[in-house]
This record gives structure tokens, C-alpha cells and sequence, in this order.
């Protein structure tokens, strides 16, 4: 006689879950990123700065794991560069800033205009208020107030694009190119460069035109790049 083999169906209170701690240490670990990336976005760290992870970790009071995983994804997205004693920005050349342009040219443009039908009355207000803030930083000439005001700005138009893989593309390029915002911004006559171009812009998504929202990005865009060689140019 063969014996039958009996089945026990599982338990479902003993069903396998997710570890916390390693969800803890992811969460730890985005926390971290996303406050370094603002720090590079913004200015707080310089080209000379050395991003040191120990430090990161007495910051936030952690241990090293979770800023390592960090800032080596900050590494893989072309954010950071790792040495031999931590980490900095990466040292872009003429080259480097010029083929940044060319995506940016080829990308920008149609992703800014392809929002206007998706932006809501509540954006556009936001917009209007980071148009008159980068106003008063020009009027100002409060450099770091206009650097946020750039970031509102594309950040709430950005946050409207679609497509995620088009949009981190936008992001991963536009933030490259912070020391040629840094390198130029305090140069005469840029910051209203500036605020007329995001004026521009501005106009366009309030009247729902992607034309124009193209043709301003574009025209932005231009003028970025051209105040960026003629300051290489006259340094």
C-alpha cells in the first residue's frame, strides 16, 4: 500500500515580510540622497567641496551604510565623482558643458511644451510667484534667492512632464550644468537674461501655448550657453 503524503496549506500569519530594517535603511538611504541632491542643486556645495560620508553619517546620525549607498547613486546618476578621499563634483569642460547643451536643446524644448495642457491653475500661480520672487532677487541682485526661484519654477513644470524616464533625464542634465548657472549668475546683465527668459516662459504656460513655451525654452537655453563661453571666454 503507498502511503499518501499529507499537505499543509501555510499559514498565512507566518508568510514571509519584508525585513524592517532593511526597510529602514532604504528609507534612511533615500533621506539622505535627496537632501545631498538639493545641496548640489542649490549651490551648497561648491566645486572644491569634499562630500566626506563619515560626516554625512554624524549629520544625520546613522551609520555609514546608508550615505555610502547614497552618494554612490549620486555617483552612478554623474552627480558626484569618487576619489581617494570622498567625493566631489565633477570637473566639466568646455566640451562636456557644450554636449550637455545639445541634449538639453534636443529634450527641453518639446518636454516644457508638451505640459501646457496638463498644468493646473494652482501651478501656474506657484509659477507666477516664483516669477516675481527671481524679480526681486534681480532688482536685488540676491544671487541665492534667484537660484531658488530658478528651481521653483522648473521644478513645477518639471513635476507635469509624463514620461519619468524623460523627466529624470531633464533633471540629471539641467543639474549638471549648476556651475554654469554658479559661473554665470554673477556676471553683469545675466540675472535679467534671466528673469526676462523665465518671464517668457511664464507667458506661454498662462496661455496654454506650446509654441511659445518651446520657442522661450529654446531661447533660454541659447542665451544660458552663450553667457557661459563669453564668461570662459573673457575669465
Amino acid at each position: 500500500m503507498i502511503e499518501k503524503k499529507t499537505t499543509t496549506a501555510p499559514d498565512p500569519a507566518v508568510s514571509k515580510q519584508p525585513r524592517r530594517t532593511a526597510l529602514r535603511q532604504t528609507t534612511l538611504m533615500e533621506s539622505v540622497y535627496q537632501e545631498i541632491l538639493q545641496r548640489l542643486q542649490r549651490g551648497h556645495i561648491k566645486p572644491d567641496d569634499r562630500v566626506l560620508d563619515y560626516e554625512i553619517a554624524l549629520e544625520f546620525e546613522c551609520t555609514r551604510m546608508p550615505v555610502r549607498q547614497a552618494l554612490l547613486r549620486l555617483v552612478n546618476e554623474g552627480y558626484l565623482v569618487g576619489t581617494t578621499r570622498g567625493f566631489v563634483t565633477p570637473d566639466l569642460g568646455p566640451e562636456d558643458v557644450r554636449e550637455i547643451f545639445e541634449v538639453r536643446r534636443l529634450i527641453e524644448p518639446s518636454a516644457a511644451a508638451g505640459t501646457v495642457t496638463v498644468l493646473s491653475d494652482a501651478q501656474l500661480a506657484a509659477m507666477s510667484a516664483a516669477y516675481r520672487k527671481c524679480k526681486r532677487a534681480c532688482d536685488k541682485r540676491d544671487i541665492p534667492l534667484m537660484m531658488e526661484a530658478n528651481i521653483e519654477f522648473r521644478g513645477i513644470w518639471l513635476e507635469s512632464v509624463q514620461n519619468t524616464r524623460l523627466k529624470g533625464t531633464i533633471l540629471r542634465f539641467s543639474d549638471h550644468t549648476r556651475k554654469v548657472r554658479h559661473g554665470t549668475m554673477t556676471k553683469r546683465g545675466v540675472m535679467k537674461i534671466v528673469a526676462d527668459g523665465m518671464q517668457a516662459l511664464l507667458k506661454g504656460f498662462v496661455e496654454r501655448d506650446p509654441v511659445a513655451v518651446r520657442a522661450a525654452t529654446q531661447a533660454f537655453l541659447d542665451d544660458a550657453e552663450q553667457q557661459y563661453f563669453l564668461d570662459e571666454n573673457s575669465a
